[in-house]
């Protein structure tokens, strides 16, 4: 584990923010594809979602009581507020491949905060930048919840399946 403080912040050269010929060309298809969610740390479940959607009107998309989060849709676009009782409000960026994302921030010249490790529908990673700013970056390489029609998640539909596996 990296410690952020000691990515060479205060060094232009250790930011990996140029290309390899020096010219500060991008790597070839951007890392980081799109926010999937704001997590918004929660007392429980229950009263998070009376505020979120009950009296903002957030629609409820799934709830996973094993983990203690609910996701909710935002009205214009496909990130989703994930309320949580156990972590602490944060962005998470969606990428191909967390375990790939997590070492190209190292070798750019950030770090790892967190190391990679499982979520129900994919991967995920805490790593920090080349400035200390601490990103998580999740993939969903294992495929997206099901849920049933009151929202709570029956399992995780496989990418291009129809049946959730359990």
């Amino acid at each position: 584990m990296n410690d952020p403080g000691s990515i060479g912040i205060n060094d232009p050269s250790s930011t990996g923010m140029s290309g390899s010929d020096g010219s500060g060309s991008p790597r070839g298809e951007p890392l980081l594809r799109k926010v999937d969610a704001v997590t918004v740390r929660v007392p429980d479940l229950e009263s998070g979602l009376a505020f979120y959607r009950d009296k903002l009107g957030h629609h409820l998309l799934w709830r996973n009581d094993e983990i203690g989060q609910a996701g909710l849709a935002l009205a214009d676009a496909d990130t989703e507020i994930v309320l949580a009782t156990e972590l602490d409000y944060a962005p998470s960026w969606l990428v191909e491949d967390a375990d790939d994302a997590a070492q190209v921030f190292v070798e750019a010249g950030g770090g790892i905060v967190t190391e990679p490790f499982d979520i129900p529908v994919g991967r995920c990673v805490v790593v920090a930048d080349a400035f200390g700013n601490n990103l998580v970056l999740l993939d969903l390489s294992k495929g997206l919840y099901a849920t049933d029609d009151n929202g709570s998640v029956t399992g995780v539909e496989q990418p291009g399946s129809e049946n959730p596996a359990e």
